[in-house]
This record gives C-alpha cells, structure tokens and sequence, in this order.
C-alpha cells in the first residue's frame, strides 16, 4: 500500500492539526492554579477526556462549545473547586484559542497539491472555523458533529461521511482516514474497513492523553509522527515515480 494510491484524505483535526491538548491545558488554568494538590499534564487529559466522552455520548445533540462548557463543570466538582457557568461557558469558547500545531499548514498547503482534503471533526462549526483560519487552507469538505447530531467514534458521523462524499464521486477505496485518536478515529475506521494513517503526535508521551484508552489497539496502514513525516514520505514516493 502506497500513499499516492490515494485520492481523498479526510481528518480528524483536533490532536491532529490542533493542538488540543496544549489548547486544553491553557484553557483549565484557572481551575488547575486552584487544585489543592497538583496534577500532572496528562492526568488532567486524561480527567478531561472521561468527561468529555461521556458527555457526547449522553447527550449527542449539544455542540461542542457547551459540551467543553459541561466538562469544565464535571471537573470543578471533581477537583472541589467553585466554578460559576460563566466560568465554564468562557472554556466552551477556548477552541478559538487552541494553537494549530507548527507543521499543520504548511503540510495541508502540499498535500492540497496531490489530494482532496475534508474534515470529520468532533466540533461545532463556529469553533473549526476559528482553528480553519490557523490551518490556512480551504477543504473540499467539512463534516462535523454539529452537522451529524453525534460524536465519533460513533458509526454514524463516518456512515454521513462516505456518504456524501460517495455523491461528490468519491469511492471507500480512495480514501485514506488521517488522525491521531485510535479511539475516535482509528477504531471505527477500522471498523469500516478504511485504510487509515495514524499521526502520532504522542510518541514521545505515555497514554492516550485527552483522548480515550481505545482497549484493543486498532490496526494503521502508515504511522508517522508529524504531518511533516507524512508529507516526506509522500515527497519520496513521488521521487521513486520519476
């Protein structure tokens, strides 16, 4: 299997273009300068992703901005710390603040050249399109949990995906799912038979992160740690082409 035997790359974004878990730490700040006893980095994701997936599992319909909004309640209570809802509803609105990671756009700006790019995203739309403005680059589709009604790993938000991309010409095969979250990502793609590239963003780190332990960890037809090694390995099959 070969990257240029693609067509299609569709993305996960926040984790994988997004620097999320950065974005989250600075955005809890003024809960964690209030803990009692400190707690590292990725137990605080590790707290965040618990509530975050529990919150779009039972209650689908709300957008992002509020389920971040709910998950900063959650955590006050766990951690003991007052928080009013304005407090929480300013974290709802943090996504806009989330940096892009230093590769994302010159990354997506060279594989626009070779690919169509869309989005399938756990987000609202007002939210991807401050963190689109970071990415610098217009996709040949969005498809997010506020346009589906549902959070990945849901079957649902991949079904709408190939879905509508099947209309736009667009066939399984063509396809290949780029994300760092084996459990919103890779385990459904896996799931559905779509060949899929797992961005390691946290191979230097221990865990899952903000993102959910997947269980059994699911298969990946490439890993590269960065967006920059998926672009220089894309650049190397060219060359052997030539």
């Amino acid at each position: 299997m070969k990257l240029t035997n693609f067509k299609v790359l569709t993305f996960d974004v926040y984790g994988t273009l997004i620097d999320w878990e950065s974005g989250m730490i600075a955005g809890l700040s003024p809960l964690t300068e209030r803990l009692h006893e400190s707690l590292t980095r990725d137990q605080i994701l590790e707290a965040h992703a618990r509530y975050e997936s529990t919150t779009q599992r039972y209650t689908p319909a709300k957008n992002y901005k509020e389920i971040l909004s709910v998950v900063y309640r959650r955590l006050a209570e766990e951690w003991g710390i007052p928080a009013s809802w304005n407090e929480c509803l300013v974290y709802g609105e943090s996504v806009k603040n989330w940096p892009a990671f230093e590769d994302s756009a010159e990354a997506l700006s060279y594989l626009k050249k070779h690919y169509k790019l869309v989005v399938l995203s756990n987000v609202d739309n007002e939210s991807f399109s401050h963190s689109n403005e970071k990415l610098q680059i217009e996709f040949d589709a969005v498809y997010t949990a506020g346009d589906i009604g549902s959070y990945k790993p849901a079957p649902i938000n991949f079904e709408y995906m190939l879905e509508n991309l099947k209309r736009l010409g667009i066939e399984e095969h063509e396809i290949l799912h780029t994300a760092e979250s084996m459990f919103h990502d890779h385990g459904p793609a896996n799931r559905l038979d779509l060949a899929n590239c797992w961005i390691y963003r946290r191979h230097d780190k221990s865990g899952f992160g903000a993102t959910m332990n997947p269980g059994d960890m699911p298969t990946t037809s490439f890993v590269f740690n960065s967006m920059a090694d998926l672009v220089d390995a894309h650049r190397r099959e060219i060359d052997d082409l030539d």
